[in-house]
């Protein structure tokens, strides 16, 4: 039997099998002499041992698309990084920071900013100046006022995508709003999987219809690019594409070098100075990490 890992907690792993429902599920010893661990958003065969129980193990992983380590998930699709355009005040390092990890995985990012009826136009307007040539798709939505809901939804139908963003901008409602018309059992993965709420939270899948999902993401907050060198740190700013190699110096950083074509566009306005601070302060965190 074939399915999809929706939730892992506690060595437990919670696997959805079309027209089947739920199935709570061990992982078999041979996964961790191959040291390999089944992910949320895995696709994976099951042995049931207790039909009435829904129990089962997981006897084999299908091969992977990709694979995430914070979060820990795989076979993602897209991100949808949600913000408040206001109320919270967007934290514009950490969202940077997650577009860098999402390039680097060579995952399609839809930048969401939710909240828009806390905020004025100029508000708007100077976060669609800021990402504008960021390589990724900009919303901006109210999730109290059911404002462009239809666009995300739209833009999440067939696809598993993962969902994060700080405490606060509305990810809640989202989820909320998004999975309104799902009829499928939600109220069975609800009790199978109620010993695990008051645990810390785990990425989970949430279906929003019968082939998408969106991926709930714990511990937005500790995102670091672990496996990442300085000097390619560059490429996953967009903007910085047209003016690499047109420096005086090959190898430049783009931080103390005279005749850098990319500080040159930042004084011209080309390239939004919001973004080229987060590009100081992430190549400062990765020196650091070297040295120690």
């Amino acid at each position: 039997m074939q399915g999809k890992i929706v939730k892992g907690i506690a060595g437990f792993y919670y696997v959805y099998v079309a027209e089947f429902g739920i199935y709570e599920c061990k992982a078999k010893g041979i996964f961790r002499k191959e040291k390999k661990k089944p992910l949320v958003g895995d696709s994976v065969r099951i042995d049931v041992l207790n039909e009435s129980e829904k129990e089962g193990n997981i006897t084999e992983i299908l091969p992977r698309k990709n694979e995430l380590i914070r979060p820990a998930a795989a076979n993602v699709d897209q991100a949808l990084v949600v913000f408040a355009v206001r109320k919270p005040e967007p934290h514009f390092q950490l969202l940077d920071r997650f577009l860098v990890m999402m390039k680097k995985k060579d995952v399609p990012v839809i930048l969401c900013f939710n909240k828009k009826d806390n905020a004025g136009e100029h508000d708007i307007e100077n976060l669609r100046e800021i990402y504008q040539n960021c390589g990724c798709e900009i919303l901006f939505t109210s999730a109290r006022r059911r404002e462009h809901i239809d666009e995300i939804a739209k833009r999440i139908k067939g696809k598993t995508t993962v969902l994060a963003g700080p405490s606060g901008v509305g990810k809640s409602s989202l989820i909320n709003l998004l999975q309104s018309d799902v009829r499928m059992e939600t109220g069975a993965v609800s009790r199978k999987i109620d010993r695990g709420r008051h645990t810390t939270r785990h990425c989970e899948l949430i279906m929003t219809d019968e082939n998408s999902y969106i991926m709930d993401t714990p511990g937005f907050t500790s995102l670091f690019a672990e496996d990442m060198e300085k000097e390619e740190l560059q490429y996953y700013f967009p903007e910085f594409h047209s003016y690499i190699g047109r420096c005086r110096y090959n190898g430049c950083s783009h931080i103390h070098e005279p005749d850098c074509a990319v500080k040159s566009a930042v004084e011209q306005g080309k390239i939004h100075r919001s973004r080229y601070r987060s590009y100081l302060d992430l190549y400062e965190e990765l020196q650091r990490k070297r040295r120690y």
